[in-house]
């Protein structure tokens, strides 16, 4: 019997994964797994663009926590195919609160900067409680995922993030790496007057387990401290990772897409503070720590391609 109740007392609480290969989600994986038994899912276990499988997945996990890494993130070829972007960041996370609410889970909903129309005046930023008005697709269906979770019924965190990076996956500092090692002599155009908060997927990992023991509930935003473009993120990560590079600094203009990206994209962690739970840091900090832990890695993977 008292070794019964031992068990009890140290069993884990249920977390289901969903989008677990992209950067957030395997950082996920490495923060929640001492805490939680992680079931993963990647696209290759759950199609989200088939949403009533969704539900049926939380069926058979019945888990208490769920968290919504997935997202379709391919921001221009969201303006070509809007059904495939409604349906994976808009109705599977509606599926997964109305499965989240029957089996009484906490719905874990990774959003993004997107929500926001950019026209802010710099330097300042949005906090959680102002007007949202989106100028993508993408930007669209992620709202429509936020208001699908909070009109839900289910208990739910809403998480708002912004210029995400990681050691898996894809994301702009690999892109400019790569670019740079394979042609060192050429001149490369960033885009300087887009300004936003680059977050490292480790900090925001661990700062949804935060939250997630808080017990708080409702909207927050959770990026790295302080702000930059485009073009001083990528001259701060080439030097960090001293490798020689010719980049200038261009406009939106210069560089055309399909899809609008919003000029101003800084968040505020305005909740975090005000609840006493912020963990990110400043986004120079966070730089470093990843280049000093990360950059023979980063290297052979950019030699690779």
């Amino acid at each position: 019997m008292e070794k019964s109740n031992r068990e009890k007392k140290i069993k884990k609480s249920r977390l289901m994964l969903v989008g677990a290969r992209g950067q957030l989600g395997c950082d996920c994986q490495e923060i929640f797994s001492p805490l939680f038994e992680v079931e993963s899912f990647s696209s290759d276990d759950l199609d989200l663009t088939r949403p009533d499988d969704v539900g049926v997945a939380v069926l058979s996990c019945r888990p208490e926590v769920i968290i919504n890494c997935a997202a379709h993130t391919r921001v221009d070829d969201c303006e070509t195919d809007s059904k495939k972007a409604h349906l994976i960041n808009a109705e599977s996370p509606a599926c997964l609160a109305a499965a989240a609410k029957g089996c009484g889970a906490l719905l874990v909903q990774v959003s993004t900067d997107y929500v926001f129309a950019g026209e802010r005046e710099l330097p300042q930023g949005y906090v959680e409680s102002d007007t949202v008005a989106p100028v993508s697709v993408y930007g669209r269906s992620k709202l429509a995922g936020e208001e699908a979770v909070a009109a839900s019924g289910c208990a739910y965190l809403i998480v708002r993030t912004s210029w995400l990076y990681g050691i898996n996956g894809h994301n702009f500092l690999k892109t400019m790496l790569r670019l740079v090692l394979n042609e060192p002599e050429k001149e490369r155009k960033v885009v300087a007057d887009q300004f936003g908060c680059l977050t490292w997927s480790r900090s925001l990992a661990q700062q949804l387990l935060s939250l997630v023991e808080s017990g708080k509930r409702g909207l927050y935003h959770a990026v790295a401290e302080g702000s930059a473009n485009w073009f001083q993120v990528a001259s701060c990560f080439l030097e960090l990772m001293e490798v020689e590079h010719h980049l200038v600094p261009c406009t939106t203009a210069a560089y055309p897409t399909p899809a609008r990206r919003p000029a101003n994209s800084i968040l505020l962690n305005q909740k975090l503070k005000n609840d006493g739970l912020l963990l990110m840091r400043p986004w120079q900090d966070d730089l470093e720590l990843f280049v000093s832990r990360h950059r023979d890695r980063l290297l052979k993977e950019a030699a690779k391609v």
